[in-house]
């Protein structure tokens, strides 16, 4: 006969809580890097674009140095964007108690975040991979019917 499930110790369910505030602020802090990225663009799109502050410089900078900041900062931007994204869904999924492996594939991208990113996501791989944190992921799955 299985065990019967068992709910969720109130330390399992205040660092899940946790986890899920955390998760929302990383994904508040990839907002504000992308108008900080933005801010940095216009002000190195204006040192650039402005033949008067190149005049007196014997080797000024090609004109192909913009173009390659350009792409950094497209790649930039779309790495802040799917990080928020991604930070947003989770935050959203944790609060649920839902989709604890796209949990643990956000936390592992969040490692690249350093420091704050780092931090979260070891603290969200000690959490969920608590056996009694997957069997509350369990319960929940097979209480819904599998969804």
């Amino acid at each position: 006969m299985p065990a019967p499930p068992t709910a969720p110790s109130s330390k399992d369910a205040e660092h899940l809580r946790l986890l899920t505030v955390f998760h929302y602020v990383l994904a508040g802090l990839s907002v504000l890097g992308i108008g900080i990225l933005c801010l940095h663009f216009v002000v190195m799109h204006a040192i650039f674009a402005n033949p008067e502050i190149w005049k007196n410089s014997k080797n000024p900078p090609p004109p192909e140095l913009f173009a390659i900041f350009k792409w950094v900062y497209l790649f930039g931007g779309a790495f802040l964007v799917t990080a928020g994204t991604l930070n947003v869904l989770s935050a959203f999924f944790l609060r649920k108690r839902r989709h604890r492996m796209f949990s643990l594939v956000v936390t592992g991208l969040n490692c690249l975040q350093i420091p704050f990113g780092t931090v979260l996501g070891v603290f969200t791989i000690v959490v969920l991979s608590r056996e009694s944190v997957r069997e509350t992921y369990a319960q929940l799955k097979t209480d819904d019917g599998g969804r």
